[in-house]
């Protein structure tokens, strides 16, 4: 049995810990190494410092990932645990995702004081969120409805909507049951209408590129199935160059050995959309999903991504 400690980078934030509390788990499970061996250190990113500004504003994706990947490149810790959907298009050299465990509903919730859907919102009504995407699509279906900032981990922004500031709050339905805060959902939205980010509900492991020992560990905890369903929606996004000004929504699903992929890009407004779908050998997914963001890119055109 392996002895040497593993430090499991990871926010700080309730949900963030109780992803990484899971990834230690199955770690131990494996047997390969003493539980007293694994341990959670936690680090505060970017994006938990920033509060005077959308995220957008400043920097776009990685600002929840940076430091953790800082310290994992630089040996403090050997496990980066992530929400895929915070992982920025492009890893830093060095670093790989090792594992993805298996992924939870994909699916947006809706939370409410009252409305199931959006389309029971009253009009002109308020939904806070910090998600240019959701801001996007719901605007595309209600475009009479106004959209706040919503910043704040989970039990913040619950806390907000309680407090008036939004009549609504659009949250990912996976934090959620990870949290076991399914009860305070009104409503659910349909990932046919409304696309979920990429990577949404999945947990990725990351590695050094070059830490053999704990790659073959993590190796053990792999999902196939959600792995090679990320490798299409990361596929996409690349060739998008997708980052938080950028609203885009991709969901690969996985059937033995086919994968159904189907992607959206969005104005932020909502008045203008382009949504793509593709089916392929799972073997193919990269590709599938590098094509489809092709088409998108093409038929959206360079004026479309302009902020």
């Amino acid at each position: 049995m392996q002895t040497t400690a593993i430090r499991i980078g990871t926010r700080g934030s309730p949900l963030a810990l109780v992803q990484a509390e899971q990834t230690r788990r199955l770690i131990v499970s494996t047997r390969v190494v003493d539980a007293e061996a694994v341990e959670i250190a936690t680090i505060r990113t970017s994006g938990d410092a920033i509060r005077d500004r959308p995220l957008a504003d400043a920097g776009g994706k990685g600002l929840f990932t940076k430091e953790i990947d800082e310290a994992l490149l630089g040996g403090r810790i050997a496990v980066a645990v992530h929400s895929a959907k915070d992982m920025p298009t492009a890893l830093p050299d060095g670093m790989v995702i090792a594992a993805c465990l298996a992924r939870e509903d994909v699916r947006d919730a809706i939370l409410s004081r009252g409305p199931r859907s959006l389309a029971e919102l009253k009009p002109g009504a308020v939904l806070g969120t910090s998600s240019l995407r959701r801001r996007a699509l719901a605007l595309r279906a209600r475009p009479d409805i106004t959209i706040v900032d919503f910043r704040g981990n989970v039990g913040t922004r619950i806390s907000k909507l309680e407090a008036g500031v939004a009549d609504a709050t659009v949250l990912a339905l996976a934090g959620l049951k990870r949290l076991g805060l399914v009860d305070r959902v009104a409503g659910i939205l349909d990932s046919d209408d409304w696309i979920p980010a990429v990577g949404q509900g999945t947990i990725a492991i990351a590695a050094r590129e070059g830490d053999a020992e704990t790659r073959s560990l993590l190796a053990r905890l792999d999902h196939r199935e959600t792995s090679v369903a990320l490798s299409a929606e990361r596929a996409f996004l690349a060739v998008l160059d997708g980052s938080c000004r950028t609203p885009i929504g991709g969901l690969a699903k996985v059937d033995g050995n086919d994968l159904h992929f189907r992607g959206i890009i969005v104005k932020p407004d909502g008045r203008e959309a382009h949504a793509v779908e593709r089916r392929g050998p799972v073997g193919d997914a990269a590709a599938i999903g590098a094509d489809a963001g092709a088409e998108l890119a093409g038929r959206g055109g360079r004026a479309f991504f302009d902020v």
